[in-house]
């Protein structure tokens, strides 16, 4: 056998080798921002509902400490519209 095609059939593998594993590697960096930008956009949702949950229960308190057992307060304030309250739901 040719000396010189083992070498370059040697240098190929190599080559082949290296640029699979680095392909793999941009994969997971792809993948891994993928999942931080995921679950960035859901931290930003879920506080934004904790704001407005927390926001809904200090207006209910304020009007609950209101109420005494001779005033006409009304109804209880409803909760914001844009508060998803969906998980509470049965």
């Amino acid at each position: 056998m040719d000396v010189g095609a083992l070498v370059g059939g040697g240098v190929a593998l190599v080559v082949g080798l290296l640029s699979w594993t680095q392909a793999r590697a941009t994969n997971r960096r792809s993948d891994f921002m993928a999942i931080t930008e995921r679950l960035d956009k859901e931290l930003r949702e879920e506080r934004t509902q904790r704001k407005l949950l927390t926001r809904a229960y200090l207006d209910l308190w304020n009007w609950a400490r209101r109420v005494g057992s001779d005033s006409r307060a009304g109804p209880a304030p409803e909760p914001p519209s844009e508060l998803d309250l969906t998980p509470w739901h049965l």
